[in-house]
Protein backbone atom coordinates (compact mmCIF):
# COMPACT_ATOMS: atom_id res chain seq x y z
CA UNK A 1 0.00 0.00 0.00
CA UNK A 2 2.74 2.43 1.21
CA UNK A 3 4.34 1.49 -2.51
CA UNK A 4 1.15 2.68 -4.03
CA UNK A 5 1.15 6.01 -2.95
CA UNK A 6 4.81 6.53 -3.31
CA UNK A 7 4.20 5.96 -7.00
CA UNK A 8 0.88 8.15 -6.99
CA UNK A 9 2.90 10.86 -5.54
CA UNK A 10 5.80 10.10 -7.85
CA UNK A 11 3.35 10.47 -10.77
CA UNK A 12 1.55 14.11 -9.66
CA UNK A 13 4.73 15.19 -9.02
CA UNK A 14 5.87 14.01 -12.45
CA UNK A 15 2.65 15.59 -13.73
CA UNK A 16 3.33 19.00 -11.90
CA UNK A 17 7.20 19.18 -13.13
CA UNK A 18 5.79 18.92 -16.76
CA UNK A 19 3.17 21.18 -16.55
CA UNK A 20 5.23 24.06 -15.36
CA UNK A 21 7.94 23.31 -18.03
CA UNK A 22 4.96 23.15 -21.15
CA UNK A 23 4.34 26.73 -19.05
CA UNK A 24 7.49 28.20 -19.45
CA UNK A 25 7.60 27.28 -22.80
CA UNK A 26 4.46 29.08 -23.93
CA UNK A 27 5.20 32.04 -21.88
CA UNK A 28 8.98 32.25 -23.50
CA UNK A 29 7.03 31.59 -27.03
CA UNK A 30 4.90 34.01 -26.62
CA UNK A 31 6.89 36.80 -25.39
CA UNK A 32 9.01 36.38 -28.15
CA UNK A 33 6.20 36.79 -30.02
CA UNK A 34 5.58 40.03 -28.55
CA UNK A 35 9.24 41.13 -29.08
CA UNK A 36 8.77 40.39 -32.68
CA UNK A 37 5.50 42.35 -32.86
CA UNK A 38 7.03 45.71 -31.00
CA UNK A 39 10.20 45.44 -32.98
CA UNK A 40 8.30 45.61 -36.23
CA UNK A 41 6.25 48.15 -34.96
CA UNK A 42 9.05 49.77 -34.12
CA UNK A 43 10.90 49.51 -37.23
CA UNK A 44 7.96 50.08 -39.35
CA UNK A 45 7.36 53.56 -37.12
CA UNK A 46 11.19 54.44 -38.03
CA UNK A 47 11.16 53.88 -41.57
CA UNK A 48 7.82 55.86 -41.72
CA UNK A 49 9.56 59.17 -39.88
CA UNK A 50 12.88 58.64 -42.06
CA UNK A 51 10.53 58.92 -45.29
CA UNK A 52 8.66 62.12 -43.83
CA UNK A 53 11.87 63.94 -42.86
CA UNK A 54 13.40 63.20 -46.27
CA UNK A 55 10.44 64.61 -47.94
CA UNK A 56 9.98 67.33 -45.53
CA UNK A 57 13.56 68.88 -44.89
CA UNK A 58 15.54 68.62 -48.13
CA UNK A 59 18.94 69.54 -46.63
CA UNK A 60 20.92 67.97 -44.65
CA UNK A 61 18.67 66.59 -41.60
CA UNK A 62 16.97 64.97 -45.28
CA UNK A 63 20.17 63.55 -46.80
CA UNK A 64 20.89 61.92 -43.11
CA UNK A 65 17.55 60.25 -43.28
CA UNK A 66 18.03 58.92 -46.90
CA UNK A 67 21.20 57.65 -45.76
CA UNK A 68 19.33 55.83 -43.12
CA UNK A 69 16.78 54.54 -44.93
CA UNK A 70 19.10 53.37 -47.56
CA UNK A 71 21.41 51.26 -45.00
CA UNK A 72 17.98 50.16 -43.46
CA UNK A 73 16.82 48.57 -46.90
CA UNK A 74 19.86 46.99 -47.85
CA UNK A 75 20.55 45.39 -44.75
CA UNK A 76 17.08 43.74 -43.99
CA UNK A 77 16.90 42.63 -48.06
CA UNK A 78 20.13 40.71 -47.49
CA UNK A 79 19.55 38.96 -43.83
CA UNK A 80 15.58 37.94 -45.50
CA UNK A 81 17.61 36.13 -48.50
CA UNK A 82 20.51 34.74 -46.44
CA UNK A 83 18.39 33.46 -43.04
CA UNK A 84 15.33 32.24 -45.82
CA UNK A 85 17.75 29.76 -47.92
CA UNK A 86 19.73 28.93 -44.89
CA UNK A 87 17.13 26.49 -44.01
CA UNK A 88 17.42 24.53 -47.73
CA UNK A 89 21.47 25.30 -47.92
CA UNK A 90 23.74 24.68 -45.15
CA UNK A 91 27.12 26.38 -47.19
CA UNK A 92 24.77 30.03 -46.87
CA UNK A 93 26.15 29.46 -42.64
CA UNK A 94 29.41 30.81 -43.37
CA UNK A 95 27.56 33.48 -45.38
CA UNK A 96 25.57 34.43 -42.51
CA UNK A 97 28.59 34.80 -40.00
CA UNK A 98 29.79 37.02 -42.67
CA UNK A 99 26.85 39.22 -42.67
CA UNK A 100 26.52 39.33 -38.82
CA UNK A 101 30.27 41.04 -39.00
CA UNK A 102 29.08 43.48 -41.55
CA UNK A 103 25.67 44.30 -39.72
CA UNK A 104 27.89 45.05 -36.56
CA UNK A 105 29.42 47.86 -39.41
CA UNK A 106 25.95 48.47 -40.26
CA UNK A 107 24.91 49.00 -36.15
CA UNK A 108 27.93 51.41 -35.37
CA UNK A 109 26.87 53.79 -39.05
CA UNK A 110 23.13 53.72 -38.27
CA UNK A 111 23.94 54.65 -35.02
CA UNK A 112 25.71 57.48 -35.78
CA UNK A 113 23.50 58.73 -38.59
CA UNK A 114 21.04 59.11 -36.03
CA UNK A 115 23.31 61.22 -33.16
CA UNK A 116 24.35 63.62 -36.53
CA UNK A 117 20.67 64.13 -36.45
CA UNK A 118 20.40 65.71 -33.26
CA UNK A 119 23.55 67.73 -33.84
CA UNK A 120 22.79 71.87 -33.80
CA UNK A 121 25.87 72.34 -35.84
CA UNK A 122 24.96 71.58 -39.69
CA UNK A 123 28.02 72.82 -41.25
CA UNK A 124 29.88 70.21 -39.34
CA UNK A 125 27.70 67.57 -40.61
CA UNK A 126 28.13 68.53 -43.82
CA UNK A 127 31.53 68.17 -43.61
CA UNK A 128 31.58 64.88 -42.78
CA UNK A 129 28.84 63.85 -45.03
CA UNK A 130 31.05 62.38 -48.01
CA UNK A 131 32.86 60.26 -45.41
CA UNK A 132 29.49 58.56 -44.06
CA UNK A 133 28.26 58.15 -47.68
CA UNK A 134 31.55 56.48 -48.95
CA UNK A 135 31.01 53.84 -45.76
CA UNK A 136 27.54 53.27 -46.26
CA UNK A 137 28.25 52.45 -50.02
CA UNK A 138 30.97 50.04 -49.02
CA UNK A 139 28.23 48.43 -46.45
CA UNK A 140 25.83 48.23 -49.04
CA UNK A 141 27.88 46.94 -51.92
CA UNK A 142 28.92 44.19 -49.44
CA UNK A 143 25.78 43.56 -48.25
CA UNK A 144 24.32 43.01 -51.69
CA UNK A 145 27.13 41.18 -52.94
CA UNK A 146 25.81 38.55 -50.22
CA UNK A 147 23.00 38.84 -51.26
CA UNK A 148 22.81 38.31 -54.71
CA UNK A 149 25.19 35.89 -54.75
CA UNK A 150 23.15 33.84 -52.36
CA UNK A 151 20.25 34.65 -55.05
CA UNK A 152 22.29 33.37 -57.81
CA UNK A 153 23.08 30.00 -55.99
CA UNK A 154 19.40 29.26 -54.90
CA UNK A 155 18.29 30.04 -58.89
CA UNK A 156 21.18 27.78 -60.05
CA UNK A 157 20.34 24.71 -58.08
CA UNK A 158 16.63 25.04 -59.43
CA UNK A 159 17.64 25.06 -62.76
CA UNK A 160 19.84 21.93 -62.53
CA UNK A 161 16.35 20.58 -60.39
CA UNK A 162 14.14 21.56 -63.12
CA UNK A 163 16.86 19.92 -66.30
CA UNK A 164 17.39 16.50 -63.94
CA UNK A 165 13.56 16.21 -63.77
CA UNK A 166 12.78 17.34 -67.10
CA UNK A 167 15.21 14.46 -68.40
CA UNK A 168 13.57 12.10 -66.06
CA UNK A 169 10.11 13.08 -67.61
CA UNK A 170 11.32 12.37 -71.19
CA UNK A 171 12.56 9.06 -70.07
CA UNK A 172 8.82 8.31 -68.51
CA UNK A 173 7.11 9.53 -71.34
CA UNK A 174 9.00 7.44 -73.79
CA UNK A 175 8.95 4.53 -71.84
CA UNK A 176 4.63 5.10 -71.57
CA UNK A 177 4.98 5.28 -75.35
CA UNK A 178 6.71 1.71 -75.86
CA UNK A 179 4.55 1.14 -78.87
CA UNK A 180 6.13 4.54 -80.71
CA UNK A 181 9.34 3.17 -80.57
CA UNK A 182 11.91 3.60 -83.65
CA UNK A 183 11.92 0.85 -86.17
CA UNK A 184 14.83 -0.63 -86.39
CA UNK A 185 15.71 -4.54 -88.16
CA UNK A 186 18.21 -5.54 -85.97
CA UNK A 187 16.11 -4.84 -82.96
CA UNK A 188 14.43 -7.81 -81.70
CA UNK A 189 11.73 -6.70 -79.62
CA UNK A 190 9.96 -4.68 -82.62
CA UNK A 191 7.02 -5.34 -83.82
CA UNK A 192 6.10 -6.23 -87.08
CA UNK A 193 4.56 -3.62 -89.58
CA UNK A 194 1.29 -5.05 -91.37
CA UNK A 195 1.72 -4.62 -94.99
CA UNK A 196 5.88 -4.11 -94.86
CA UNK A 197 8.72 -6.49 -96.13
CA UNK A 198 10.61 -8.27 -93.59
CA UNK A 199 14.00 -8.39 -93.53
CA UNK A 200 15.66 -11.46 -94.21
CA UNK A 201 17.67 -13.53 -91.93
CA UNK A 202 21.03 -15.90 -92.75
CA UNK A 203 20.38 -18.56 -95.29
CA UNK A 204 16.59 -16.92 -96.09
CA UNK A 205 14.91 -15.58 -98.75
CA UNK A 206 13.18 -12.13 -99.19
CA UNK A 207 9.48 -12.54 -101.05
CA UNK A 208 8.34 -8.79 -101.69
CA UNK A 209 4.64 -7.80 -100.80
CA UNK A 210 1.96 -9.69 -102.00
CA UNK A 211 3.89 -13.58 -101.95
CA UNK A 212 4.85 -13.38 -106.06
CA UNK A 213 8.65 -14.47 -106.35
CA UNK A 214 11.09 -12.38 -108.00
CA UNK A 215 12.64 -13.11 -111.44
CA UNK A 216 15.71 -14.88 -109.77
CA UNK A 217 13.47 -17.26 -108.14
CA UNK A 218 11.60 -17.83 -111.07
CA UNK A 219 14.48 -18.69 -112.85
CA UNK A 220 15.72 -20.95 -110.27
CA UNK A 221 12.37 -23.10 -110.14
CA UNK A 222 12.49 -23.83 -113.93
CA UNK A 223 16.08 -24.90 -114.26
CA UNK A 224 16.46 -26.91 -110.44
CA UNK A 225 13.94 -28.71 -108.70
CA UNK A 226 13.96 -31.22 -105.99
CA UNK A 227 16.27 -33.41 -107.70
CA UNK A 228 18.84 -30.18 -107.65
CA UNK A 229 18.23 -30.07 -103.80
CA UNK A 230 18.79 -33.43 -103.43
CA UNK A 231 21.84 -33.48 -105.50
CA UNK A 232 23.68 -30.98 -103.19
CA UNK A 233 22.49 -32.33 -100.46
CA UNK A 234 24.70 -35.44 -98.60
CA UNK A 235 21.52 -37.34 -97.69
CA UNK A 236 19.76 -40.45 -99.81
CA UNK A 237 17.80 -39.36 -102.83
CA UNK A 238 13.68 -39.34 -101.87
CA UNK A 239 11.76 -41.57 -103.33
CA UNK A 240 8.56 -40.51 -105.98
CA UNK A 241 5.16 -40.14 -103.48
CA UNK A 242 3.16 -42.98 -103.90
CA UNK A 243 0.12 -41.97 -106.62
CA UNK A 244 -2.98 -41.18 -104.66
CA UNK A 245 -6.08 -43.82 -105.94
CA UNK A 246 -10.01 -42.86 -105.71
CA UNK A 247 -11.62 -45.58 -103.50
CA UNK A 248 -13.68 -48.01 -104.48
CA UNK A 249 -17.45 -46.96 -103.35
CA UNK A 250 -18.50 -50.87 -103.51
CA UNK A 251 -15.52 -51.61 -100.72
CA UNK A 252 -16.51 -48.44 -98.50
CA UNK A 253 -17.74 -49.58 -95.06
CA UNK A 254 -21.19 -48.95 -94.74
CA UNK A 255 -23.25 -47.07 -91.95
CA UNK A 256 -26.76 -47.15 -90.79
CA UNK A 257 -27.85 -43.78 -91.04
CA UNK A 258 -26.31 -43.91 -94.69
CA UNK A 259 -28.58 -45.05 -97.62
CA UNK A 260 -27.74 -48.19 -99.75
CA UNK A 261 -25.97 -47.15 -102.98
CA UNK A 262 -28.39 -46.68 -106.39
CA UNK A 263 -27.80 -49.56 -108.68
CA UNK A 264 -27.25 -47.34 -111.96
CA UNK A 265 -24.11 -45.72 -109.98
CA UNK A 266 -22.65 -49.45 -109.02
CA UNK A 267 -23.10 -50.59 -112.55
CA UNK A 268 -21.47 -47.70 -114.42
Amino acid sequence: MEAAVAIIGLLFVLFVLAGVFVTVKAVKAAKRGVDRTVANARRTVEDTTLRARQLAQPGVVGELAQLRLSLRTSMRATQEVLYAGSADDASLSEAIGLFERLSAHGHELDDELKRLEREPDRATIGARLPDLRERLERITHSAESLRWAARDRARKFAEDDLASLSDQIDVETGALRHWTRVEDAADPLREPVPGRPESAGPGETKTPTGGLPTEEHARAGATGGPSDAAARSWGPMPEDPPAITARDPRTQPSYPWQKAPRTEDTTT
